[in-house]
Parts: C-alpha cells; sequence; structure tokens
C-alpha cells in the first residue's frame, strides 16, 4: 500500500527518487524516506508527512547516482521518523524499503534480539534489514534469499549495501514491484508512474523472483522458498520486456484542480477505451478477444461467482444482476476479504471465478483467486493496469483500458467495470438464449453510453456542486437503490464516506421500514436513486414515507420525469438508457457530489486521510 523507487544510472539520483515518490503520493501514505549512496557512504533522510516536508531534509549536495527510496502507509507502528523506511540494520550498512507485511515479524525479532540485534523501530521491516544483516556471510544476493525463506507474509522489497555500490537488490511475493529499463540507467518501482519520465521499458517481476540491478545490466532469477535459497534459477529477461502505452502526461492533472475532477470527466473517454473495439451491432455479439481461447470453455460453465473489494466488489454486484439477466447463469458476488477464507466448492469444470480489481495487485482479491485455481477452477479478471498480478495469474480476462486512475477513490474505474461486465453478459447471454434482436438493442445502447455519459457530465456539474454546498455542513446521509441501483447507492455512500468523511450508509430501498427509517429526520438527508425504471414506483413510495417524516431528499432520476420535482427536495437527471446501463449514469452525479462535499468541507479528494490507492496488504 505504499511506494517504492530506485535508481541507478549516470545522473543524480536524489531528485529522481523525490520526483518518483511525487507520482506515488496517490497511492496513499503518511512518512517517507531516502538513502543516496555518496561520497563513500549512504545518507539517510526521512520525514512524517508530505513528501515537501522530506525534501526539506535532503541536502541539494548529496550528488551521488545510486538510492532507493519509500513512501510508507502505516501498519505497524505510528506514522512517525523512526518508523519510516528505509530500515536499516545493526551495522548501518543495509537499508531496505518494503512494501507488505511480515505476519511472523514478532517471532522472528524475539529471536534476533536474542542474538544481540538491536531495533530501533515499531515496524515489523526492520526485521528483514536484521535478517540480511545476519547472512551477509554469503553475499548479497544470498543473504536476502536466505532471510525471506524464514518470512512468513507479502513483501516487496529493494535493498541497498553500503558495501556494494554498484548494485540495488529487489524481491517480491504478493507485493507488486516493476523494473524499469534506460538509457545507461535501471530503475526499480512499486507502481510504473514512477519511473515514466525515464522510460517505458519495463519488466513486471513475478511472485518468487530476486533481481539485481546495476546501472547498464538487469539479472533476474527465480528462487523456490522450499529449496536451498542458493539453488537460484537465471530467468530470460528478453522475453519479458514490455512497453507502458500509456505516458505520464496522462497522469498529469491537465488544468484540472484534482485528478478526481479529471477523472470523473474522463469517463467518456474511458468508456470508449473500454468499449473499442469489441461491440459487433449488426449481430449483437461482444468481441472480447481475451476470452477467445476459452470460449468454448464458457459455454459449459453453468455457475460464476464474482469477487472483489470495495468499489470494485460493488461493481460486480451490478455485473452479477447483467449477467443473470441476460445469459440465464446463476451468479453470486463475494467479498474478496472473506471469500478467500470460505471454504470453498471442490474443485468443478463447469464453475468460473471472475476476479475484478483496478490495480490488478489487491491482496484479497488475489488471495481468493488463488484458492480458486488450487481448486482448478476457472478464473477470470478484470483489471485495469497491464502485466498487473491477477491479468498474469488468471486463465483469461478483460482490461478495462481506462487508463491510469490516480484519485483514490475510483470514480472512471467503476464505470470502465460496469461496460466491461455489460459485455462479458452480453458475450455469455448471446452464447446461450440471448435472441440476435435483443443483443442488437443492448449493443446500440452500449455504443451510445460516451456520449450520455458526456451529456451527464455537462448537465450536472454545475448543480451538483450547488447541492454540495447546500449540505456541506450535514454529517448523516443516506443513500437507496433498487435492483440495479441497490448496489450504487452503496457506491455513492462509499464515495462521500471516502471524500467528504460524512458518515453515509448505502441501504436497499424495501429494507428501509426494517429500520433505517428509524434514522430519518430533517436532519438526515436521503439520496435517492430512481431512474424511471421497472422499480420506479417502488421508489417513489419510499421517498413519500421519508418525506413524511421530513426527511430531505436528493434524487437522481430520468430526464422527464417532472414528478420529482413535488417529492424530492433537490434533483440531478440522468438520460434515458437501459435499466441495466442505468447505474453507469446515475453513479456520475453521486461522484460529482461527493467531489464537491470534499471540496467544499476543505478537504484533499485526491489523497483521503488513512487510504491508499493499491490495497496490497490484508
Amino acid at each position: 500500500m505504499c511506494g517504492i523507487i530506485g535508481y541507478i544510472g549516470k545522473h543524480k539520483a536524489t531528485p529522481i527518487l523525490v520526483n518518483g515518490l511525487k507520482r506515488l503520493e496517490y497511492r496513499g501514505y503518511d512518512s517517507s524516506g531516502i538513502a543516496i549512496f555518496n561520497d563513500g557512504k549512504i545518507y539517510l533522510a526521512k520525514a512524517k508527512g508530505r513528501i515537501i516536508e522530506l525534501e526539506k531534509k535532503t541536502p541539494s549536495n548529496w550528488d551521488g547516482n545510486i538510492g532507493i527510496a519509500h513512501t510508507r502507509w502505516a501498519t505497524h507502528g505510528e506514522p512517525n521518523e523512526q518508523n519510516a523506511h528505509p530500515q536499516v540494520d545493526c551495522s548501518g550498512k543495509i537499508f531496505v524499503c518494503h512494501n507488505g507485511i511480515i505476519e511472523n515479524y514478532k517471532e522472528l525479532k524475539e529471536e534476533l534480539i536474542k542474538n544481540g540485534h538491536k531495533f530501533k523501530s515499531d515496524t515489523d521491516t526492520e526485521v528483514l534489514s536484521h535478517l540480511i544483516e545476519k547472512n551477509m556471510r554469503y553475499g548479497p544476493e544470498l543473504a536476502i534469499a536466505k532471510s525471506l525463506k524464514l518470512v512468513k507474509g507479502t513483501y516487496g522489497i529493494v535493498v541497498l549495501f553500503a558495501n556494494y555500490p554498484d548494485r540495488i537488490i529487489a524481491a517480491r511475493n504478493s507485493s507488486p514491484l516493476v523494473i524499469g529499463i534506460g538509457n545507461g540507467e535501471r530503475l526499480i518501482a512499486s507502481d510504473a508512474s514512477a519511473i515514466l519520465n525515464r522510460t517505458r521499458n519495463v519488466i513486471y517481476m513475478n511472485d518468487g523472483e530476486m533481481v539485481v540491478i546495476r546501472k547498464d545490466n538487469i539479472k533476474l532469477f527465480g528462487f523456490n522458498k522450499n529449496q536451498d535459497p542458493s539453488a537460484f534459477q537465471g530467468l530470460n529477461i528478453s522475453k519479458r520486456k514490455e512497453k507502458v502505452e500509456w505516458t505520464i502526461d496522462s497522469a498529469q492533472k491537465n488544468g484540472y484542480p484534482h485528478f478526481m475532477l479529471k477523472e470523473v470527466f474522463e469517463q467518456p473517454e474511458s468508456l470508449t477505451n473500454s468499449l473499442r473495439g469489441r461491440i459487433i451491432k449488426n449481430n449483437g455479439f461482444a468481441k472480447l478477444g481475451g476470452l477467445e481461447e476459452i470460449k468454448n470453455r464458457l459455454k459449459k460453465i453453468d455457475r460464476i461467482i464474482i469477487s472483489g473489494c470495495g468499489t470494485a466488489y460493488l461493481a460486480g454486484a451490478i455485473g452479477k444482476l447483467m449477467i443473470e439477466e441476460l445469459s440465464g447463469l446463476p451468479c453470486e458476488v463475494e467479498l474478496a476479504s472473506e471469500l478467500r477464507y470460505r471454504n470453498l466448492p471442490a474443485s468443478r469444470q463447469n464453475l468460473a471465478m471472475v476476479a475484478i480489481s483496478q490495480s490488478g495487485e489487491t491482496a484479497d482479491t488475489l488471495a481468493a483467486l488463488r484458492r480458486f485455481k488450487e481448486k482448478n477452477i476457472l478464473t477470470l479478471g478484470i483489471v485495469n493496469v497491464v502485466g498487473s498480478t491477477i491479468s498474469r495469474e488468471t486463465d483469461a480476462g478483460i482490461y478495462n483500458h481506462a487508463g491510469p486512475e490516480i484519485g483514490v477513490a475510483s470514480t472512471k474505474a467503476f464505470t470502465s467495470q460496469l461496460a466491461v461486465l455489460a459485455l462479458l453478459a452480453l458475450f455469455l447471454g448471446r452464447q446461450r438464449n440471448l435472441l440476435k434482436l435483443d443483443g442488437k438493442k443492448i449493443a446500440e445502447e452500449l455504443a451510445l453510453l460516451p456520449q450520455l455519459c458526456h451529456h451527464v457530465l455537462i448537465h450536472s456539474n454545475k448543480m451538483a456542486k450547488a447541492i454540495a454546498e447546500k449540505y456541506k455542513n450535514f454529517n448523516n446521509f443516506l443513500y437507496m437503490g433498487r435492483k440495479y441501483n441497490f448496489p450504487t447507492a452503496f457506491e455513492g455512500a462509499l464515495k462521500l464516506k471516502e471524500i467528504s468523511y460524512a458518515h453515509a450508509e448505502g441501504c436497499g430501498a424495501g429494507e428501509m421500514k426494517h429500520g433505517p427509517i428509524a434514522m430519518i429526520d430533517e436532519n438526515f438527508p436521503t439520496i435517492a436513486i430512481a431512474p424511471l425504471d421497472s422499480v420506479y414506483d417502488k421508489m417513489a413510495s419510499n421517498m413519500e414515507e421519508i418525506k413524511s417524516r421530513h426527511g430531505k431528499i436528493i434524487a437522481i432520476t430520468t430526464e422527464g420525469n417532472k414528478k420529482i420535482k413535488h417529492i424530492a427536495d433537490d434533483w440531478l437527471y440522468i438520460p434515458k438508457t437501459l435499466e441495466m446501463l442505468t447505474p453507469i449514469l446515475a453513479v456520475i452525479p453521486l461522484q460529482l457530489f461527493a467531489y464537491y462535499m470534499g471540496v467544499s468541507r476543505g478537504l484533499d479528494v485526491d489523497k483521503p486521510r488513512n487510504l491508499a490507492k493499491s490495497v496490497t496488504v490484508e
């Protein structure tokens, strides 16, 4: 959940590392640190808070051309300089940056203390630096491998040695690392965005791999924790090289005050990219190249389990309804953080699991995926990041192609996930009993989504801002919806919590009378998602129940619905579309409302407190 960057080359490392950390700020962090080999020794600087505080402590005369840096999101030990990375061993010569969690660090720490090691932090990471120190008689590479053999948990680590100033060594297990190959320089980072201003040529590391990085070459090794760590296996680098297709420019604000607002307004483009080349209107088909090799296996499945976390889980909840309606396949949606601990079904050839993750690195989703793979169950991925772990470990999948999402609160990734799930539902439906005529109608409406999305943005932006200003001092909100917009209500509430820190609850409108309505009064507004669909009359009745209890109502409804003015206090319109596609349009005013609520409260909407973009720890 933190950020790592390392550099070795012909240029000054300090500004490159600091700029890399700034590009990783969106991941969420509370402290940072940097280690630079300079004038024959390694210098260290750490700071609590934002990167600018670290810059103040980093001397301009650090001219070394090798170093590592880190942004930390606290797990073990409070946010302070002592606990910031890099963490150092007793000798002061081994510097470790680490993403992940060492689950058995207490036992390892106790044993190291018995052997005379002195600890200075409360982190689990410091155990790694002392373990490596203990094994240094074997040399740096083998010392790291032998140390990692003792570790239980997840890690992406980079290590800098005072006695070996010609190299950086990194290793990975369930926490992403990407190697950058530049002209006379090499980089290592937890996210490609940190290095794109230096190179777009990368190698994505896999679990169980270690890399030795020098300024003019890299050596990649595989190691098995169950074997002698000295049994390294050299890996073919040339076949692993990839080129990152998006540029650093696409990860800039481009005149918007925040990344979140920029990404909300990028949704017509991101939806276009998610749908491009995948709709065959004439025949009512969805063309999904990532599923081509397994399409015959998909014809035979009779059950689907969708899994994800947070926003991805809520996208899956909508996707479940799409798949069931168009294909007739029974479909379940499960929180990955719970599914990973469930007693999973035995291996079945007619079951498929779909893992949804924007980053493709979400720890809980990845753990759930691996449990299904152990049972030889067909696994599919819906991810946005090319080369991510989930994209590599699933049997097949569909990329979102939504472009980089920097704001912590997911916006364009969510609508992209819904578009991809609609395509998957159409694909599965046309494999079965969905008529060509119905398929054509869905394909045509899908193709219109970018245009309709643009329409919502143009007509809702100012109104959402005005409504947020009106309600900015309210601290409790209820979001409610039915059927396809039941999960949309939860997504709207999640956005408001993330961005404005107001308390918000999602609720199925049919459940109002079973408890939630007790909260309603003049100080507890309700956001009702009520497009003119098959359940509108039911939603209207629920809104009347709230109104009769003096509750304020903000409604999201379809253009042309004039009756809403007699029920709601405020309203935002969306254009008419198919019922199954309404969440893609209805969520946009909710995103704008959350954004302007956060801004009106003076909050950093791109980096909400306590949150991280890529959740790579449990």
